[in-house]
């Protein structure tokens, strides 16, 4: 059998990038198409390079051309996840988002999101407009942080479309997986269930105009983490993570995650979280019970920069737990540690997208 080429891609143009809303072929998404008498080899790109997404569409391309060309014929196709700046190109998810920051960690129990809630708080203090996607599945935090447990989004009709709108927090919008779910009862969901979840908290919200949106990931380096920073144009990630040796192990598998190809997000920093212990009847001193300069140490060593060290004092739990971060206080030394982190957090991410211009 001769396989013709425009007739193998009218088959291609009837397979829909999920992500993308449009057929793989008028978004240029085939690669290396070689036909021979049997015999199609192809590479498709796709938006999510989480494994599922990619046995789906690789099934896809199979089962489409087998239907219509005869099982005999013999199909290998390669699926990849398309690069940051393909990506980039291509998504129209978000635009008046100025920036938008994952704040990851390798491992949980770092604070990664305390750190999350109260660099949000600190870019509140300087002006910005800031909004928080709690995406922490198995731990939505972000209600409690912000004192709004209880609370459920509404909806809003933008150009005809229903759309939710973020609860609100000190003028910080929000939107978690705890405003969805029983804050009594375990989350237990598949990865392609929270993943879906997870990006209508972006495609269905209506977020408005904002400078920052920071997105509180799930602990570790999955599925969800893949299928969410490829469907999100992320301009950065941040590490968190405490000077122990197995937190600074897993903080280097997450740098490394987001530097593998096909994602390649730009780690803006790694933060020292826990770095000291400071009782509130000697708060002049400094125990190091987790090990000292971890973190940054592991920064110096993987080249990217050192945002700061948080030390370990119970006001910084206690005004979590009060739903108003620690930044939010004033002249403490836990506030005025966040809000340095925060200007080095301003500070690199405008020298990335400056270095992006060049």
């Amino acid at each position: 059998m001769k396989l013709n080429r425009e007739e193998v891609l009218s088959v291609l143009g009837k397979i829909f990038e999920p992500d993308l809303k449009k057929d793989i072929v008028s978004l240029n998404l085939i690669e290396n198409l070689e036909l021979s008498d049997d015999k199609v080899q192809l590479t498709v790109l796709v938006s999510n390079p989480a494994l599922h997404a990619r046995k789906r569409m690789q099934e896809a391309v199979v089962f489409n051309l087998k239907r219509v060309f005869g099982e005999s014929i013999i199909v290998e196709c390669i699926v990849k996840g398309m690069s940051t700046e393909n990506k980039e190109k291509r998504r129209k998810i978000l635009p008046d988002v100025k920036s938008i920051i994952a704040i990851a960690s390798g491992k949980g129990g770092v604070g990664k999101s305390t750190v999350t809630a109260n660099i949000a708080g600190g870019l509140l203090k300087k002006g910005y407009s800031v909004g928080i996607v709690d995406a922490d599945i198995y731990g939505p935090s972000m209600p409690t942080m912000f004192d709004v447990v209880g609370e459920r989004p509404t909806m809003i009709e933008v150009d005809g479309t229903q759309m939710i709108l973020p609860v609100e927090s000190y003028g910080l919008k929000i939107l978690s997986i705890g405003f969805f779910t029983d804050q009594d009862n375990a989350v237990v969901w598949r990865g392609p269930m929270a993943s879906k979840a997870l990006t209508q908290m972006f495609t269905d919200a209506h977020w408005g105009e904002l400078d920052f949106l920071l997105i509180d990931l799930p602990p570790g380096t999955g599925d969800i983490h893949l299928s969410l920073v490829q469907t999100v144009p992320l301009d950065g990630v941040v590490i968190v993570s405490t000077p122990q040796e197995v937190a600074l192990a897993d903080a280097r598998r997450g740098v490394n995650m987001f530097k593998m190809e096909g994602l390649k997000i730009p780690v803006l920093g790694i933060v020292e979280n826990m770095a000291w212990f400071t009782p509130a009847e000697l708060p002049e001193n400094k125990y190091y019970i987790f090990g000292r300069d971890g973190a940054k140490n592991l920064a110096e060593g993987l080249n990217v920069p050192f945002l700061g060290a948080i030390p370990l004092v119970q006001s910084v739990c206690e005004a979590g737990d009060a739903g108003r971060p620690a930044v939010f206080q004033e002249n403490t030394p836990t506030s005025k540690a966040f809000e340095e982190l925060v200007d080095k957090f301003v500070l690199e991410l405008a020298v990335l997208k400056q270095a992006k211009k060049q």
